[in-house]
């Protein structure tokens, strides 16, 4: 298990933080997403071998933008 702190661009209120939240869930692997709409940051707990890549995309799709992944 991972830890993977993102920091998303775009959201401007609690429900683009919950829809992120329910999009990076869905991804096969992880297994807790919380964002923070404060602080435009984004933690997930996933399996080793989700990538980067994937929690990206599923970010994309709710219709956000990652500016950068520690």
């Amino acid at each position: 298990m991972r830890k993977i702190k993102m920091s998303i661009e775009g959201m401007h209120c609690a429900s683009c933080a919950s829809n992120i939240e329910r999009s990076l869930k869905k991804g096969p692997g992880v297994h807790e997403a919380s964002v923070s709409l404060m602080l435009k940051k984004g933690t997930i707990r996933a399996e080793e071998n989700v990538s980067e890549d994937e929690l990206k995309k599923a970010v994309v799709r709710a219709g956000y933008k990652v500016s950068k992944i520690e």
